[in-house]
């Protein structure tokens, strides 16, 4: 998720500019937090972690600077609780715009009571389908240093490791006013890393005794569950489009509903648990908004991937150039150039 630097004075960016200064307060050095033992010994270890993946971030050719070398004991599930809304009966996001970001499809507020209460006044205006949701990082695309928080390390080290990466795909490359290209970018590549991460060698070996890490194999197979997962809601979310404007479609989303929840605890999934997926699965139009932004382009990504030979690093050093160069999202996606010299080798 994105939350960049705030722009003009006013009630909302007055309220991400206190909350960003409480984070900034409560900062300590990552390396005074690891030597402190009045943090647990897994949060300890989950930091230490933390540097390594720093380190290798750097060999991808990410941009890593000062990101992640602080530590905020923040309190809760979350950092900030996004807000998206959608007109009744569609299934795009109504952007918010902001200075130096463009649109983005989503707001966020450090205040979960506050997002809320904007959530419950969209429903009562009956023009908006709204989509709460918790984010447990941000990254302030490299305008500020952003730290890591004890919400980061609450869901263990695989989710930390990928959160740290895709956030650092932020801070490296950014297109304004493209949150889709952005973030299913960042999944991407953050997905792809996180397994790279976790099949170097002599990684488990040097762990700390209070952090037990997943094998490569559990990280790529919980990932692909996941894949697996997003292409039954994309194909939920296609079969909603061709029910726009139909007067019958709130009966007929209910019946695709109700078939995408039986599809989803079908699923062969090797991690995961299908039946729990299904009965958590949020898929109001606003939270199916907010799902496309991360998931619609991850199939596209494969292709550049593969293009690449799979070299992620290469992936990253075009995905800089194309926001150095402000080039539009969909050449990125064009490998015919790629697929030719692969042929001519």
């Amino acid at each position: 998720m994105l939350l960049g630097p705030f722009g003009p004075a006013g009630c909302y960016y007055g309220h991400l500019a206190s909350g960003q200064l409480k984070i900034l307060w409560r900062r300590e050095p990552i390396e005074e937090a690891i030597r402190d033992d009045r943090h647990p010994d897994e949060v300890r270890a989950l930091l230490s972690l933390t540097l390594e993946v720093r380190e290798f971030a750097k060999t991808l050719g990410l941009t890593v600077d000062g990101q992640y070398t602080s530590y905020v004991n923040w309190p809760g599930d979350r950092i900030v609780t996004t807000l998206v809304r959608t007109r009744a009966g569609t299934l795009d996001a109504v952007p918010w715009r902001y200075p130096f970001l463009g649109q983005l499809p989503y707001r966020g507020y450090f205040d979960r009571e506050r997002a809320e209460r904007e959530a419950e006044q969209l429903l009562r205006d009956g023009r908006y389908d709204v989509c709460v949701s918790g984010v447990t990082a941000y990254s302030t695309l490299g305008w500020l240093d952003d730290p890591v928080t004890r919400p980061m390390l609450a869901r263990g080290a695989p989710s930390l490791v990928e959160t740290l990466l895709h956030e650092l795909v932020h801070a490296t490359a950014f297109l304004p006013g493209e949150a889709d290209f952005n973030e299913s970018a960042a999944q991407f590549i953050g997905q792809q890393a996180a397994i790279r991460f976790f099949e170097q060698e002599g990684l488990r070996s040097h762990a700390p005794s209070a952090l037990t890490l997943p094998s490569a194999d559990h990280v790529r197979n919980a990932i692909d569950d996941r894949r697996r997962i997003a292409e039954v809601q994309l194909a939920f979310r296609h079969e909603l489009e061709a029910l726009t404007g139909r007067p019958d479609r709130e009966a007929l989303r209910t019946a695709a509903e109700a078939r995408t929840r039986e599809t989803l605890a079908a699923l062969p999934l090797a991690v995961l648990d299908a039946r729990g997926v299904a009965e958590r699965a949020r898929l109001s139009d606003a939270c199916l908004a907010l799902r496309g932004t991360y998931i619609a382009d991850l199939a596209r990504h494969e292709r550049v991937y593969l293009a690449l030979q799979e070299e992620l690093p290469r992936m990253i050093e075009r995905l800089r150039l194309w926001a150095d160069e402000e080039r539009p999202p969909e050449r990125f996606f064009d490998v015919s150039d790629l697929e030719a010299d692969s042929g001519r080798h």
